[in-house]
């Protein structure tokens, strides 16, 4: 594409108001601006539309979000009226032109026949998939950028299970919106004649208390949290986002009288101010509620990110010290007390399973199969895992009991088929009055796990590389690692590879490959002697190369040498 004819192309639309015309006006004489917001459209894939906000081709604004709404529009008529019927579920988060992208979208819904059920105000992103399955749409579209920096917004989109979209159908909207002028070929209707019509329909409390009534289902021993109710704080932070609302309120149906929220970051703000970064993955991020546990004595912090789809917790260790847990170790964490709890309580499925992603630590596997539990691996991204649910469900081979991803995504219950911070946050506020009953905290309980399942130690490093130059050196990166096979990393030699693109394992000492089950996605995996793992993909929602370091040792010392040794290696690797 000619980035400099697409920027005056764009310049010269009346479309334009004067602040954007302005915009871009502003970046006039900077090639490498122009050719970054005008190089190529916005991908839309499974995940739907990310990226910076601002005016432009390559930038989330109402044009790209018009013409990617009109491409849904178009899928959606072409299933037929009964499809249209249906409607779509809209949701958003707190973010920067959240709720204007979601109105647009209702309005170009509405101009084509399509029915839109628009929320009143913020949401957590579990809650517009469970309104799909439980209004019987046919799609769902959630505006929001999930944990990314303030810069971001994104757009994405749902089919009637409740799981984002599938390649079969993001294909179509994608040809769709290339088919689309940006500019003339989007059709709108009146957002107030389309209230009065029917087409478009708000949602509101009614929708928060039927998708409540299904999270509190998935508690599995609240009869804990009762015994220590009385005296048992914790403090929430919704990183001024969409969790504010739902996840105290979860708490306190749970049976918890002492929730404290952090007060500043209650306020609902997309510029994120009391935070570098929103993404509950960070300490940093925790800092005032830190200060509020410290003045209350609390030990346990919670914290959900914008969208209120991931979910991090701090807490103190032996020291006193408020220390992070990382997703895998919270996830380990809940799979033991889901299975130990179900046991107690005489829920335990004939053939139960967890699911998680093959980025995520292998003392999950652990956890689950010492237990009689299967384990099965999915590739990264919550759609997989949601894939993998419907796939069991149809089966009726396994009956998963949680499903989660090292990036601070949980789910269990059967209600919504993406991760759910509310119900993570209940499931980890009850596993922690259940340790509480036993004179114990989540410290101790993962202290007590690792001499259990095993000593795990994992790390992951996040390289940018931000513009068109950053697209070509991934793409570089990873044709180079296929075309010269690793034989060692950082001392350690690679007994298997696996390429997740053909799906082929490879064994190095004899050139010997066979057929894995999962195939089509651009990871290079590395099993390495001794147990340890070494992972690189380019990130499918940000401009960079994820490297997943995953080790099993002799001791937590022992396995978190092995990763320090492989840290250096990797940025050697992934330059």
């Amino acid at each position: 594409m000619d980035y400099m004819s697409e920027y005056k192309k764009w310049l010269a639309q009346p479309a334009l108001t004067d602040a954007e015309r302005a915009e871009l006006q502003a970046v006039e004489g900077n090639e490498e601006e122009i050719e970054s917001r005008f190089f190529a459209p916005l991908s839309f894939g499974t995940a739907g539309l990310r990226g910076v906000l601002g005016v432009g081709l390559n930038r989330m604004n109402r044009f790209t979000v018009g013409q990617a709404a009109q491409g849904i529009a178009n899928l959606i008529v072409s299933s037929g009226q009964a499809a249209m019927e249906r409607g779509v579920a809209i949701g958003y988060d707190s973010r920067h032109f959240s709720p204007e992208f979601a109105r647009q979208s209702a309005c170009i819904l509405a101009a084509n026949g399509i029915k839109a059920l628009l929320f009143d105000e913020l949401r957590p992103t579990p809650e517009l998939s469970f309104a799909i399955r439980h209004y019987g749409c046919i799609a769902g579209i959630n505006v929001t950028a999930s944990h990314n920096p303030k810069e971001y917004n994104g757009y994405k989109v749902y089919w009637e299970d409740g799981a984002q979209l599938p390649p079969k159908e993001a294909d179509v909207v994608a040809k769709e919106m290339a088919a689309t002028d940006i500019f003339a070929g989007v059709k709108y209707a009146d957002y107030d004649a389309s209230l009065q019509s029917g087409m478009i329909r708000i949602l509101s409390a009614e929708t928060d208390e039927a998708y409540l009534s299904e999270v509190i289902k998935v508690s599995v021993n609240p009869e804990c949290v009762k015994q220590v109710a009385d005296e048992f704080k914790l403090v929430y932070t919704p990183f001024h986002g969409a969790g504010y609302r739902l996840v105290p309120e979860i708490l306190r149906r749970l049976g918890y009288k002492h929730i404290l929220c952090e007060p500043e970051q209650m306020k609902i703000d997309g510029d994120f101010p009391t935070v570098k970064n929103p993404n509950p993955e960070y300490k940093e991020g925790f800092t005032l509620a830190i200060e509020l546990a410290k003045q209350n004595g609390v030990d346990l912090i919670i914290g959900t990110d914008p969208d209120a789809d991931r979910t991090g917790i701090v807490l103190k260790d032996k020291s006193g010290e408020y220390v992070t847990l990382s997703g895998n170790q919270v996830g380990v964490l809940l799979i033991d007390y889901i299975i130990t709890a179900r046991k107690l309580t005489g829920t335990m499925p004939a053939h139960p399973a967890v699911l998680k992603s093959i980025v995520t630590t292998e003392m999950a596997r652990a956890a689950a199969e010492k237990n009689g539990v299967a384990c099965f691996d999915t590739f990264t991204g919550f759609k997989f895992l949601a894939e993998k649910i419907k796939q069991l469900e149809t089966s009726g081979s396994h009956q998963y009991l949680f499903a989660y991803e090292e990036s601070y995504g949980y789910l269990a219950g059967d209600y919504a088929r993406d991760k759910d911070a509310v119900t993570a946050s209940m499931l980890i506020a009850e596993m922690a009055a259940y340790y509480r009953t036993q004179g114990k905290t989540l410290f101790d309980a993962m202290e007590e796990l690792y001499e259990k399942y095993g000593y795990y130690c994992e790390h992951t490093i996040q390289i940018t590389m931000p513009g068109v130059s950053g697209l070509t050196r991934m793409q570089e990166l990873m044709q180079a690692l296929r075309d010269r096979p690793l034989t060692e990393i950082g001392g350690h030699k690679v007994d298997y590879t696996r390429d997740y693109m053909p799906g082929t394992r490879t064994c190095m000492a004899d050139g010997k490959a066979e057929q894995m089950e999962l195939s089509g996605q651009n990871v290079m995996y590395y099993e390495l002697a001794g147990g340890t793992s070494f992972i690189i993909r380019p990130s499918g929602t940000e401009p960079k190369v994820k490297v997943y370091i995953m080790a099993k040792g002799e001791s937590k010392a022992d396995a978190a040498a092995k990763v320090d040794a492989l840290v250096s290696a990797a940025r050697e690797i992934v330059k």
